[in-house]
Formats: structure tokens, sequence, C-alpha cells
């Protein structure tokens, strides 16, 4: 899940260097924290929110397939 997460990131953005995912449980959830440059926050959201919404959905639905429930937080690489 998280490398699939982070390939689809790194063809979105500008500096493909400074994305990573860090994976942390909370509440029984698995959080995919996807760190991108400042820069490229926008990118990886897109238009009213269609690349976020999308990248959340591929992230909630591979984790119901491996039965665990998944979020999505997008931050900067700071």
């Amino acid at each position: 899940m998280e490398e699939l997460l982070e390939y689809l990131a790194r063809n979105l953005v500008d500096k493909p260097d400074e994305v990573r995912v860090e994976r942390t449980e909370r509440d029984g959830a698995v959080v995919l924290r996807l760190h991108v440059a400042e820069d490229d926050i926008g990118k990886v959201i897109g238009r009213q929110g269609r690349i976020a919404r999308a990248l959340r959905t591929l992230v909630r639905a591979s984790g119901g397939h491996q039965h665990e429930r998944a979020l999505l937080e997008i931050v900067d690489a700071r």
C-alpha cells in the first residue's frame, strides 16, 4: 500500500526526492502520512481536491482488501 502511494505521488510532483510515506496506527486504523515538498502540495491535492480524493479512495480500498481501516494524510516534508 505504501509503495503504491509513494509511486503515484512521485509521478505527480516536481520534487520526487522529497516524497516519503510514513505508516502509523491510530485508533485501530492505519494512517499513511504522505510527505511532499511544500511547493508540491497543490499538485497532490489537485483541482477541487480531486487527486487527493482519488488517492484516499485507493488507500481506503487497499486497506479494505487487507482487512484494515486505512486513512491518508497529506503533509509538507518539513
